[in-house]
């Protein structure tokens, strides 16, 4: 029996989410259009709304429906300390632990360059013009100790080398191989203390 052309486009649609395969795909296709039509009906509404409303933060590259966001907007936070992440879910994990005050500069992936990922896919050029705007006097870098964080934290370090800005690192004291949004607060709070200058 041939599926329909509809169904199989839903299908392969969904299997663009990370961890989800064929098998896995097909059964949300199948749920959605068996049991939940107004589920469905809610996530096409949401990520259509999303697509046309969400953009980049000039100023740290977050998601926002603002040209600059709420967090970036704040007066209460420290504009000399500059922390870069890999993913707005670790920029979340940060702001949990209750552990740092300043500002954020969110790559949006980091350096892996089997992937196709280089500098410029992750907004490099951007992040060396705002550390150089005479606010920022040190950036902290709290990439994942991945291999590619680890390179991507050390490429960030080279490249603001002799720019007039202390870099330093987040301290393990996280899992070698972890990755912040998956660490217990206490523990990135505790990381974030001991950072170390690069």
């Amino acid at each position: 029996m041939k599926t329909p052309t509809s169904l199989e486009d839903l299908i392969e649609s969904l299997r663009c989410l990370p961890g989800v395969g064929p098998r896995s795909a097909q059964r949300m296709a199948y749920h959605l259009l068996q049991r939940d039509h107004a589920g469905a009906q809610r996530l096409a509404n949401s990520l259509a709304y999303a697509l046309e409303h969400i953009r980049h933060c000039e100023k740290c590259n977050n998601f926002t429906e603002e040209i600059v966001c709420e967090l970036c907007r704040s007066e209460r936070r420290d504009a000399t300390l500059l922390c870069v992440v890999e993913m707005p879910a670790d920029l979340l994990m940060m702001e949990q632990a209750h552990c740092y005050k300043g500002m954020y500069f969110v790559l949006m992936g980091r350096l892996s360059p089997l992937d196709g990922i280089g500098p410029r896919e992750i907004h490099l050029d951007r992040l060396l013009k705002r550390a150089q705007d005479g606010l920022v006097r040190e950036i902290v870098l709290a990439t994942n100790f991945t291999v590619e964080g680890e390179a991507t934290a050390h490429y960030i370090g080279e490249l603001l080398h002799g720019k007039g800005v202390k870099v330093t690192r987040i301290a393990r004291g996280l899992p070698v191989g972890g990755e912040l949004e998956h660490v217990d607060s206490g523990t990135l709070a505790q990381a974030v203390i001991e950072r170390r200058e690069i």
